[in-house]
């Protein structure tokens, strides 16, 4: 996938603003691409492309495309991942997904620390606003220096310095799933994808 849709988009989204405001309209325009849960987009390289060109993905390209456009910006960024289980009793999941969720493995969200204004703050951009009816803490209004909600319930957070920092880490994490978790997660994208999706209408 060609990577100029990358800085077609930076341009679009950054052009005559002052330096806060690209960043809080990059920030907004990244939050508001609908999530979805697609597994080819877990490529650092194809997936902020994927992400653009069919409107939609997860934390992961949303936040390596979120990272690429804020260096852009002279913006330093780290990768945070956090640990956390997919059976939040805040979200308001139908009673099939409840149950298809209960036999998940733990999940490893991405979002970005970046340095802004002397220190580094919390950048989570995963939710898209129609999904707070269901439940999900959807970050409105970023005033482009304050730490964000973060998208998910932390277990744990693991700040990674490189991008091959994050992969190693999550190659790692993959290989302790027993094999009714890795056959539980291939069947839970298609059914979620379906849930946020009729969210949206």
């Amino acid at each position: 996938m060609s990577v100029e849709i990358i800085t077609d988009k930076f341009i679009e989204w950054t052009k005559g603003k002052s330096p806060e405001q690209a960043r809080i309209s990059i920030y907004a325009h990244v939050r508001d691409i609908p999530y979805a849960i697609i597994p080819e987009f877990r490529d650092p390289v194809l997936g902020p492309c994927g992400l653009l060109k069919t409107n939609q993905g997860s934390c992961l390209p949303k936040h390596f495309l979120l990272a690429i456009l804020f260096e852009k910006l002279k913006i330093p960024v780290k990768y945070a991942t956090y640990l956390f289980e997919w059976d939040d009793p805040s979200i308001k999941y139908p009673p099939d997904l409840r149950k298809m969720i209960k036999s998940l493995p733990i999940g490893t969200h991405l979002a970005c620390k970046v340095f802004i204004e002397g220190r580094w703050v919390l950048v989570d951009a995963t939710w898209d606003s129609p999904l707070k009816k269901a439940g999900f803490p959807v970050n409105e209004n970023w005033d482009g220096k304050s730490n964000t909600k973060n998208a998910v319930k932390p277990i744990k957070e693991i700040v990674h310095e490189t991008l091959e920092e994050r992969i190693e880490y999550t190659v790692g994490h993959k290989k302790s799933w027993t094999d009714a978790q890795v056959k539980a997660f291939e069947g839970f994208p298609p059914v979620f994808n379906a849930w946020v999706a009729s969210l949206r209408k």
